[in-house]
């Protein structure tokens, strides 16, 4: 599968214009070979609310405006894209990012580790377990932005046999280690293709600082943009890579597989429930 990120600016709270800017990318990339492009997270709406009230007025179901416009396009070019956007569930809000195909929508996962930042100041911690989706015979798992540095969720996507993981990402100042080291930490202790799409501009006084990348199952960069101007990456990646868990590097000798060699009985205390407060959330 050929897959693309989309390193761009988004319209704050102008939904049309930026599935405009998405439908045009689209049409772009599927001109290249392009399957699956992913565009960064709360693509639709921009990520910047002051509010709940005011990123409510923008967000909207899953199904919905948004997806369904999506769905059409790739029904029209026989694509897939993932897209963050704002979801409304509810009294709830949620930052979810969503798998369209032809055949419409595949899959949605709502963010599950929340910065204090942004509109994740409002949104509620994703509700659903890590799952896997199938497009055209590759199996993906979708997280957003934050979640990335949280080794667990990429491990349990892996062991649920993800072939490729993609973030879409807000990354502001601040991220840029993330980008640097850990999405390749991530592709490579799972055995899994890892893109990151993280948008570029201003908005409400935060600067983001692009750099998208796309890793390969060794942990090696395929391809990236080591800035915050427009840009797009792009990989041809190949499922078999990411299933052969089992590295043989001299027969007999050195052969490691990062799954089977695991010691989760180990690992107890990753599940020990924490009394720490979450920084302007439980003060």
């Amino acid at each position: 599968m050929r897959i693309a990120g989309i390193q761009t600016d988004v319209i704050f709270r102008d939904v049309n214009a930026n599935l405009t800017i998405l439908e045009s990318h689209v049409r772009s990339e599927v001109a290249q070979a392009t399957q699956l492009t992913i565009f960064p997270e709360c693509f639709n709406t921009g990520y910047c609310f002051d509010s709940l009230e005011d990123a409510m007025s923008l967000a909207e179901p899953v199904p919905g405006p948004t997806t369904e416009r999506i769905a059409k396009l790739c029904k029209e070019l026989n694509t897939f894209v993932v897209c963050g956007m704002l979801e409304k569930s509810g009294t709830e809000l949620f930052n979810t990012a969503v798998l369209i195909g032809p055949a419409g929508l595949i899959g949605s996962y709502r963010k599950i580790h929340l910065p204090y930042l942004g509109v994740d100041r409002f949104t509620t911690p994703g509700d659903r377990p890590f799952e896997v989706f199938e497009a055209d015979g590759v199996r993906i798992g979708m997280l957003i932005c934050y979640d990335g540095g949280f080794p667990e969720a990429a491990r349990v996507l892996a062991l649920r046999g993800a072939d490729i993981i993609v973030l879409p990402t807000n990354w502001p100042p601040g991220g840029d280690y993330m980008a640097q080291f850990s999405i390749n930490s991530r592709a490579m202790e799972n055995g899994v293709y890892f893109a990151a799409v993280n948008r570029i501009g201003t908005e409400n006084g935060f600067r983001f600082i692009g750099k998208s990348r796309i890793c390969s199952p060794v942990g090696a960069t395929m391809t990236s943009i080591d800035n915050d101007k427009p840009g797009i990456i792009r990989a041809d990646i190949d499922p078999v890579a990411a299933r052969a868990k089992l590295i043989v590097r001299i027969p007999g000798k050195h052969m490691i597989d990062r799954m089977a060699d695991r010691r989760p009985e180990m690992y107890g205390a990753i599940l020990e429930p924490h009394d720490l407060k979450r920084p302007g959330r439980d003060e």
